[in-house]
């Protein structure tokens, strides 16, 4: 879009489609990162481990979801990871505003080590 894009096409799914499709931008692909089948649950039981999507969750686990789908962490690892996801939360603003003012895709995002650079220098600047 900011490099004058009329729209963009993707036979997969695309990541942050809520955002995506909150812009003044015509997406086109395959849907949301995560489908859901609502034919396959229905309450049974409560405060037991079960299984979902393939992955064991436990009383306690933290359960954290978007527009994407959601994920399961843990509870002993919940501070970690929430520490870790609020860094790459930030660092993907940091990403975000270089894209969008421009910035080639390649090396901003993933991250090569100058944009790793930049985005430390911007975080201290912030003083997070």
């Amino acid at each position: 879009m900011v490099r004058g894009a009329a729209g963009l096409v993707s036979d997969g799914p695309l990541r942050d489609s809520g955002t995506i499709a909150e812009m003044d931008f015509p997406v086109y692909c395959a849907g949301g990162s995560a489908p859901l089948n609502l034919i396959h649950h229905h309450a049974i039981d409560l405060n037991v481990p079960i299984g979902c999507g393939g992955v064991a969750v436990y009383p306690g686990d933290v359960i954290v979801g978007d527009n994407e789908g959601v994920v399961v962490v843990p509870h002993h690892l919940a501070d970690e990871v929430a520490s870790d996801a609020a860094d790459q939360e930030l660092m993907e603003e940091f990403i975000l505003e270089k894209i969008k003012a421009g910035a080639a895709l390649p090396g901003t995002y993933p991250p090569n080590a100058e944009t790793r650079a930049a985005y430390a220098a911007w975080r201290k600047k912030r003083g997070a």
